[in-house]
C-alpha cells in the first residue's frame, strides 16, 4: 500500500519544484491496481495490458547477433536505415499505397511516437477530439501543452462504436486534431471502413490532423480485415500513424514503435526525437527487421489463441451478473459496463480484496465510463476460467441500487 500513498503525493504534489504541467498527469489507475494487487496473495490478473507469448525465436536471434556483431552505437536519427526501408516496404505492401524510409520516424515503442505526435501539436486553443474511453495517456499529454481535449463518448450497448457523425459534429473552428484507436484500448473495437473514411475525409477537407495509434493493428478476428488509416486517406498531409512491435511481435520491452507521416513532419518531429530518446534501442531494432521479413505463423497462431479467448470471455461474461459485455473485434480487452450510476472504481477495489481477481475501472480511461471495468485477456484461458469461478459467485452476491 505504501507504493500508492506515494505515486498519489506525487502525482498530487503542488510543490513548486514541479513544472504545474505535472498536474495534468492523473494517477495511473493500472499502476495503482497493480500495486496494492502485490501486496495480496492469491492474486489472478485480468489487468496487464502485454502478450503472454515469447517472441519469435528468429527475432530473439537477431537481437543476440546484434549485440555480438557490436551493433550497440547510435543509429541514424530516424532510425536504422535497415529498418525503415523494412517497414515502409511491410506497410506499403499492407495497404497498398507507397512508402519511404521518409515518411518514418523509429522510436523509443509508440509510446514516444504518441508523445511526440501530442507534444508537438498541442498549444493553447487547440482542441483535439478524442473517443471516451480512451487509451491515458492521450488527454494528459495534450493538456500538459495548453491543448483542450473534447471528448465523444462511446457506449458497451453500442459494442463502444464511435459514431462518426458525433466526431464531425464535435468539430469545430478550433479543432486542431482527432484522435483515433482502433482496436482500441480499453474496448478492443475496431472501427470499420466506413467510419475511418468518413472522419479522415471531413478532417482532411477541414485542414484538421488524424493521429492514429494503430498498436493493435494485427491483433484482428474472424478474418476481419484492417482498416488502417494508411489505407484511408488520399494523402499523408493530415495524417500521423503510429504503431509498433510490442502487441504484433510479443516486444513490448524491447521499446520500438514508429510514425509513419508527410516527409515535413517526419522532418520536425526527427529534430524533436533528437531531444528525447536520441535514437530507439539499436540491437532491438535489428531483431524488428528479423520480425518484418520473416514468416507470420507466430501472428496467426497468437491471433488464434487470443480469438478462442475472447470467445470464451464473452460467454463468461453473459453469465455475470450485473455486467453488460459485447463482443469486441480485436486487440485483448473487453470493457463490460455495470449497471448506471455504479463506481467502477469501488468494484475492482473490492473485488481485488474480496477475490483476488485484478482488473481495472473504467475512470482510468475517462470520464463517460466510470461504471465500467477493462477485463484483459492476455493471460491464459485457465486464468480467465478461474478468474470467473470467483467473480461471478462474488456478483451474485452484489447489491447495485
Amino acid at each position: 500500500m505504501g507504493n500508492i500513498n506515494l505515486d498519489t503525493d506525487f502525482y498530487e504534489s503542488e510543490d513548486p519544484i514541479w513544472n504545474p504541467a505535472l498536474l495534468t498527469i492523473p494517477v495511473p489507475g493500472i499502476r495503482r491496481m497493480v500495486n496494492l494487487a502485490a501486496n495480496l496473495e492469491d492474486v489472478i490478473h485480468l489487468s496487464i495490458g502485454q502478450p503472454d507469448f515469447k517472441p519469435p525465436q528468429h527475432v530473439i536471434q537477431a537481437g543476440v547477433d546484434a549485440f555480438q556483431a557490436g551493433q550497440t552505437g547510435y543509429t541514424m536519427d530516424a532510425g536504422l536505415p535497415e529498418l525503415l526501408e523494412a517497414l515502409a516496404e511491410y506497410y506499403g505492401h499492407r495497404y497498398q499505397r507507397p512508402l519511404l524510409p521518409e515518411n518514418i520516424i523509429v522510436t523509443t515503442g509508440a509510446t514516444e511516437a504518441i508523445y511526440l505526435a501530442l507534444t508537438a501539436t498541442s498549444a493553447p486553443g487547440r482542441e483535439f477530439i478524442v473517443p471516451d474511453p480512451s487509451f491515458m495517456l492521450y488527454g494528459p499529454l495534450i493538456r500538459m501543452n495548453g491543448g483542450v481535449v473534447k471528448t465523444v463518448p462511446t457506449r458497451a450497448e453500442d459494442n463502444h462504436q464511435l459514431d462518426p457523425q458525433a466526431v464531425i459534429d464535435a468539430m469545430g473552428p478550433n479543432t486542431y486534431a482527432v484522435i483515433l484507436n482502433s482496436p482500441s484500448n480499453p474496448t478492443g473495437t475496431l472501427y470499420p471502413r466506413e467510419t475511418i473514411e468518413t472522419i479522415v475525409e471531413e478532417a482532411a477537407y477541414r485542414g484538421i490532423y488524424v493521429i492514429s495509434d494503430e498498436v493493435y493493428d494485427h491483433l484482428i478476428y474472424d478474418k476481419r480485415e484492417y482498416p488502417s488509416v494508411l489505407s484511408c486517406c488520399s494523402d499523408l498531409d493530415h495524417v500521423m500513424v503510429i504503431s509498433s512491435f510490442s502487441k504484433t511481435f510479443s516486444m513490448a520491452g524491447m521499446r520500438i514503435g514508429w510514425l509513419i507521416a508527410s516527409q515535413g513532419a517526419i522532418k520536425k518531429l526527427r529534430r524533436y526525437h533528437m531531444f528525447t530518446t536520441t535514437v530507439a534501442n539499436t540491437p532491438c531494432q535489428w531483431a524488428g527487421v528479423a520480425a518484418l521479413r520473416g514468416s507470420r505463423d507466430f501472428i496467426d497462431n497468437m491471433v488464434g489463441e487470443y480469438q478462442q479467448r475472447r470467445d470464451r470471455l464473452v460467454e463468461l461474461v453473459e453469465q455475470t451478473p450485473h455486467l453488460t459485455g459485447y463482443r469486441p473485434d480485436g486487440a485483448f480487452y473487453l470493457f463490460p459496463s455495470l449497471p448506471e450510476g455504479v463506481d467502477g472504481a469501488n468494484v475492482a477495489l473490492k473485488l481485488l480484496k474480496e477475490t483476488g481477481v485484478c482488473t481495472v475501472s473504467g475512470d482510468t480511461f475517462g470520464e463517460s465510463c466510470r461504471n465500467a471495468l477493462r477485463i484483459s485477456y492476455s493471460t491464459s484461458l485457465e486464468q480467465i476460467e478461474a478468474a470467473f469461478d470467483r467473480l461471478i459467485p462474488w456478483m451474485e452476491k452484489q447489491q447495485f441500487s
